[in-house]
């Protein structure tokens, strides 16, 4: 069921937001050098690595870590990266990632594939079986500013109740953190 509700509600997405996501495409690239997607490695399901796209939001010579561990991660961003990081249009492009089955609509975020304590902890928590999500609990409950353990309770906690219900809660919760520009720190 899930499955399905994730396959429906993306391809109708990508529908209504082609004309929305072509114009974020053709302003990242007028505004700087390089594609317009970049693909992240990340951790998926089980602890399998998968390529996830979004809108590139900063230079093609950033190193690839996770933002928090840039010295002064503003310095790197291109010049409408703040701007789709702060409304999360440079998270439109994993709509293919669940089209495609790597990603749901709710679960855990995706782990970069070089943050091995939030994947070893994910994976001794049992967190590692679900398929992450373009958002979910952690995500609504303090995003970006959330020490890792933390996150991994939130996600614990959401593998413990999962159900439909939880699921749309979660869904309509993102839409206003989003609106609200809520826990984005870069």
């Amino acid at each position: 069921m899930k499955r399905f509700f994730d396959f429906i509600c993306s391809f109708i997405a990508f529908i209504f937001l082609a004309i929305p996501m072509l114009v974020v495409a053709l302003a990242v690239k007028l505004t700087s050098p390089g594609s317009i997607l970049y693909w992240s490695d990340r951790v998926g399901r089980n602890n399998i690595i998968f390529k996830m796209p979004k809108f590139r939001t900063m230079r093609t010579d950033t190193p690839a870590v996770a933002t928090h561990l840039l010295g002064d991660p503003d310095r790197w961003l291109t010049p409408i990266g703040k701007f789709l990081r702060k409304t999360s249009l440079d998270e439109l492009p994993q709509l293919f990632s669940i089209l495609t089955g790597d990603m749901s609509i709710v679960g855990p975020r995706p782990a970069l594939y070089n943050q091995d304590d939030l994947v070893a902890l994910r994976t001794e928590k049992g967190v590692h079986k679900l398929t992450p999500g373009l958002t979910g609990w952690a995500q609504i409950n303090g995003r970006d500013e959330l020490p890792i353990p933390v996150k991994v309770d939130f996600d614990v906690w959401y593998l413990d109740h999962r159900s439909f219900w939880l699921d749309l809660k979660i869904i309509v919760m993102t839409f206003v953190k989003v609106l609200r520009k809520e826990g984005v720190t870069h």
